[in-house]
C-alpha cells in the first residue's frame, strides 16, 4: 500500500546493484506459483477486491496473510479486531525527532487490506505487514536521499498501470473499465479477476520495467525476503494481499542475495506508528492521495450494498435532496433506477456503474441540474465519513490529552464543517473557547474563528470547525513543548515572547494569552511586551500594536482573565501615538499614506474601546484636527480625519462643508483633492449614505468634479472609481438620481420639497419610534 506522506517525498532511495531479472515460470490463478503461496494482487480501496480477496481467503484458508505495508505496523495489528475501530482509519508513522515527518498508510472498510486483516483475527491466522519499514520510508523524505531520475526505462514519464490497461481495452476512462471489469463483476471463481491482472501486470512490468518508481525495486526486494521467511515457517499455507503492480516481482525467482543487496545501506530514522481516523474526503484522488480514488462514498455504498445497489443509492440521494429541500417523490426513485439500467444497456455494461447512476440523478431527481447534483457528489460520491480508533491506540501524551479534554467539552472531531456558537458566559462555553485558542496558539488548526451573530471580544464567539487527519501530525509536533494542551501552550507562548521583534507580534500574543486563559504566560509575554514598548519609536508599529492591547483590556473581564498589568502598557503606547502621528503623517508618499491611514482608523476603534479613556479620546480629537488642519498631510489623511471628526461630532456640519470646500478649491491639485475625497467618504464606513443625506456635501464633490480640466481628470478618474464602487448598489443608485435631477432650488444644502426620502428636518417622533426595537436586538433595555 502506497503511504500519503504529509510533505512531498523529494527523492527516493537508489537501487545499489539491481539484479537482471530472471526467467519466471507464468503464474497460475490469483497469481500463485505452483505449489506456491496465493498472491492476490488488488488495486488499493476497491470493494470489488475487497470482496474477491475475502472470497478467495475464505476458500484456500490460509494460516499467515501478508499485507502490503509497513512492517512496524505488526504490533498494532490486533487493534483492528477492538470494537472501537472504526475504518476508514490510517497507520501513522512519524520520525520521533522530527515529528514533521510522517506518512500516512489509509484503509477504509472497502479496502482489501483491511478486509484481509479482518479475515485474519477473526480466523484465528497471524497477519504480518511486508513492505519496506517506516524507518526507512520516512528518511526517503530527507532530500539529502537521492534517487537519481524518476523516470520510466528509455525515458518518459511514471506510468498509471490502471490507465495503460483501460488504453488497451479501448477505454477513455481508466475509473471506468476498472468497474465494468472488477467492481461491476459477479464471477463465481473469487480468484478469476486477480488472475487475469496478474497477467496483465506481468506484460506491464515486462514492457516498463519498474514503471518509473525506481523505489519499489526496494520495497519488492523486502516484501520477497518477508514471504520467504513465512513460507520458511508456514509452509505454502501462506496469501499475500498487495498492490496487482508487484505481483509479477512477488512470482518471479531471485536470489536472497541479490535481495539483500538491495537493502543494503538504506538511510534510517527512529520513527513512531499508531492508528489514527481518516476520512472518506481524504480517500479522493484530488486530496493529492497517490492512491486515491476518485468516489469513495460511492466504493463504500457498492461493498456495503452488494443487492441491488443502484436501487439503494437512489433512495439514500433521495434522502439527501429531500433533506435539503428538494421535491422528490417515490416515482422519481423508481424513473431514476430505470433510467440508470437502460444507459447501462445502451452503453454495454454489466451493471449500472456511477456514471450511469450521476446521468440518471441530474436526469430525473435533479431536473438537469448541477446544483443539486453537485451536493450528490459533496456529500455521497466523495463522502464526509470519520473513522474511530479505540482509546488504547498508541499516542504521543499531549494527543491524549487532547481526546480526554475533548470528550469532557464534548467536542467530538467531525469531519464535515460545522460552525460553533459559544456563549462565554457560560463555563463549559469559556473552556471550550481556551481549548480551541490554545490550539491554535501551537499551530493546531482545528477550528478557525469565524463571523457569527457578534464579533470577537463580545460576550458570544463563533468557530469554524474542520477536523482533518494532518490534525495527528501537528499535535505530535507540537508535543514538544509539553505533555499536556494547557501547559504546550504555555511553553509555546513564552517561546514566541521571547523570540518576538516586532512590537505587533507581541501584542498580538498578548491577546492570545488572554483569550487562551494562559495567565502563567503572561508575566513573560507583559515583560517582552513592555521592554519592546519602551524600544520602538515607530508611530505606525505602535499604532498597529495598540489595538489588540483594548480588545484585551475591554473583553478581558469576560473570559475572567485579569488584564490590569496592560492597561499601563496601553495608555503609554496611546500617548506617544498622539504626540509621534502628526509628524510621522507629514510628507508620506501614496503606499505610505494608504497603510497609514488604516493604522489611523485602528487607533480611533480601539480608544473607543479603551476603559476610562475620556482623557485620551479628548487629546486624541485634538490630534485628528492637527491632521485635518495641515496641509503637508496627504490628502487621503486629512479627509480621512475630517470624517473621523465629523461622526463623533467634534465639528459641525458647516465645518466639514468648509474643510470639504478648502480640500476642493481650484489651488488644489486634482490628485491631491481626489485622495481628500477617497479619506472622506471612501471605504466601508457609510460615505456614500452620508453624501446622499447632506446634498450640500454631494453639491460640493460634483461641482469640483465638473470642473476639473480634461487633461487631469484620466489621473483622477482610477481613485474615484475605486472610492465610489465601494458603495452599495442602492446607494449608487440613489447618488446618480440625485446628480442627475441637478441643483436644487435655494443651493446647495437646501432640501427640495417633495422629494420621496428626504425631509427638511429631522424627524425626532419617527427617529424615536425605533429605540425599543434597538435596545430588544442589542439587549440594552435593562441599561434604559
Amino acid at each position: 500500500m502506497t503511504p500519503t506522506p504529509t510533505s512531498r517525498p523529494t527523492s527516493t532511495p537508489p537501487p545499489e546493484s539491481s539484479p537482471a531479472p530472471e526467467s519466471a515460470p507464468a503464474p497460475t490463478a490469483a497469481g500463485r506459483l505452483l505449489d506456491g503461496p496465493l498472491v492476490l494482487g488488488v488495486r488499493h480501496h476497491g470493494p470489488g477486491s475487497a470482496r474477491g480477496v475475502r472470497a478467495a481467503l475464505e476458500a484456500a484458508k490460509p494460516a499467515v496473510v501478508l499485507v502490503e505495508g509497513p512492517a512496524e505496523a505488526d504490533a498494532l495489528v490486533a487493534l483492528a479486531a477492538d470494537p472501537g475501530m472504526r475504518p476508514p482509519v490510517a497507520l501513522l508513522a512519524h520520525a520521533v525527532d522530527d515529528p514533521g515527518r510522517a506518512s500516512f498508510w489509509p484503509m477504509a472498510a472497502f479496502s482489501p487490506e483491511w478486509v484481509a486483516i479482518r479475515w485474519a483475527l477473526d480466523r484465528g491466522a497471524a497477519v504480518r505487514f511486508i513492505d519496506l519499514p517506516a524507518a526507512h520510508t520516512l528518511a526517503a523524505l530527507d532530500p539529502t536521499w537521492d534517487d537519481g531520475e524518476d523516470e520510466v526505462s528509455g525515458g518518459g514519464l511514471r506510468i498509471d498501470p490502471v490507465a495503460e490497461l483501460a488504453g488497451a481495452a479501448g477505454y477513455e476512462d481508466a475509473e471506468r473499465w476498472w468497474e465494468d471489469v472488477v467492481e461491476l463483476r459477479g464471477d463465481d471463481d473469487p480468484t478469476a479477476p486477480f488472475e487475469a491482472l496478474a497477467e496483465a501486470m506481468g506484460a506491464l512490468r515486462e514492457a516498463y520495467g519498474h514503471g518509473g518508481h525506481p523505489r519499489d525495486l526496494v520495497r519488492e526486494a523486502h516484501m520477497r525476503l518477508q514471504l520467504r521467511a513465512a513460507r520458511k515457517e508456514f509452509g505454502d499455507a501462506v496469501a499475500v494481499v498487495c498492490g496487482a503492480w508487484h505481483v509479477p516481482a512477488l512470482t518471479r525467482r531471485t536470489t536472497v542475495a541479490a535481495d539483500r543487496a538491495l537493502l543494503k545501506g538504506l538511510p534510517k530514522v527512529k520513527a513512531e506508528m499508531t492508528w489514527v481516523p481518516w476520512t472518506h474526503r481524504r480517500l479522493a484522488r484530488r486530496s493529492g492521495y497517490g492512491a486515491g480514488i476518485d468516489s469513495p462514498g460511492w466504493y463504500a455504498h457498492l461493498f456495503a450494498a452488494p443487492d441491488r445497489p443502484v436501487e439503494r443509492w437512489m433512495t439514500k440521494v433521495a434522502g439527501l435532496l429531500r433533506a435539503e429541500d428538494h421535491l422528490v417523490s417515490p416515482a422519481h426513485v423508481i424513473e431514476a433506477v430505470r433510467l440508470a439500467e437502460t444507459l447501462a444497456a445502451l452503453r454495454g455494461r454489466p451493471l449500472p456503474g456511477l456514471d450511469e447512476t450521476t446521468d440518471a440523478v441530474r436526469a430525473v431527481l435533479c431536473e438537469g441540474s448541477d446544483v443539486p447534483l453537485d451536493l450528490v457528489r459533496d456529500r455521497l460520491v466523495v463522502g464526509d465519513v470519520l473513522g474511530e480508533v479505540p482509546a488504547g491506540a498508541p499516542a504521543v501524551p499531549l494527543q491524549r490529552d487532547l481526546t480526554r479534554r475533548q470528550r469532557t467539552l464534548r467536542l467530538k472531531p467531525e469531519a464535515g464543517e460545522r460552525d460553533l456558537e459559544l456563549d462565554l458566559r457560560k463555563d463549559m462555553d469559556g473552556e471550550r473557547s481556551r481549548l480551541l485558542h490554545r490550539l491554535r496558539l501551537l499551530g493546531v488548526g482545528w477550528g478557525e474563528p469565524a463571523t457569527g451573530r457578534s464579533g470577537t471580544g463580545t460576550f458570544r464567539e463563533t468557530w469554524r470547525l474542520r477536523w482533518e487527519p494532518e490534525l495527528h501530525v501537528q499535535v505530535a509536533e507540537a508535543g514538544v513543548w509539553g505533555t499536556t494542551v494547557e501547559a504546550a501552550a504555555t511553553a509555546r507562548a513564552r517561546s514566541r515572547a521571547l523570540g518576538a521583534t516586532a512590537l505587533a507580534d507581541i501584542t498580538a500574543l498578548a491577546e492570545q494569552c488572554l483569550l487562551a486563559g494562559l495567565t502563567d504566560a503572561l508575566p513573560v509575554v507583559m515583560r517582552a511586551l513592555a521592554d519592546r514598548a519602551a524600544l520602538d519609536t515607530d508611530v505606525a508599529h505602535l499604532a498597529q500594536a495598540l489595538p489588540a492591547l483594548a480588545r484585551s483590556l475591554r473583553y478581558g473581564d469576560v473570559r475572567g482573565t485579569g488584564t490590569a498589568a496592560l492597561a499601563e502598557v496601553a495608555a503609554g503606547l496611546a500617548e506617544r501615538i498622539c504626540v509621534g502621528l502628526p509628524p510621522a503623517c507629514a510628507g508620506l508618499g501614496t503606499d505610505a499614506a494608504a497603510a497609514m491611514r488604516e493604522r489611523i482608523d485602528e487607533v480611533h476603534q480601539a480608544l473607543g474601546l479603551l476603559p476610562g479613556a475620556a482623557g485620551l479620546t479628548d487629546r486624541w480629537a485634538g490630534v485628528l484636527r492637527r491632521l485635518a488642519d495641515r496641509d503637508r498631510i496627504p490628502g487621503v489623511l486629512r479627509g480621512r480625519a475630517a470624517r473621523l471628526l465629523l461622526d463623533e461630532g467634534r465639528i459641525a456640519d458647516d465645518e466639514a462643508a468648509l474643510l470639504m470646500s478648502r480640500a476642493l478649491s481650484p489651488g488644489t491639485p486634482p490628485a491631491d483633492a481626489a485622495a481628500w475625497i477617497d479619506g472622506f467618504a471612501g471605504g466601508a464606513s457609510g460615505g456614500g449614505l452620508l453624501l446622499v443625506h447632506d446634498e450640500r456635501l454631494l453639491g460640493l464633490v460634483d461641482d469640483w468634479l465638473t470642473g476639473v480640466r480634461a487633461e487631469a481628470f484620466t489621473d483622477v478618474l482610477p481613485l474615484l472609481r475605486r472610492t465610489f464602487s465601494g458603495y452599495e448598489s442602492g446607494v449608487r443608485r440613489t447618488l446618480g438620481e440625485l446628480v442627475a435631477r441637478g441643483p436644487k432650488a435655494g443651493g446647495p444644502g437646501h432640501a427640495a420639497p417633495g422629494v420621496p426620502g428626504f425631509g427638511a428636518t429631522t424627524d425626532r417622533e419617527r427617529a424615536d419610534a425605533v429605540l425599543p426595537l434597538l435596545h430588544l436586538v442589542l439587549g440594552t433595555e435593562a441599561l434604559v
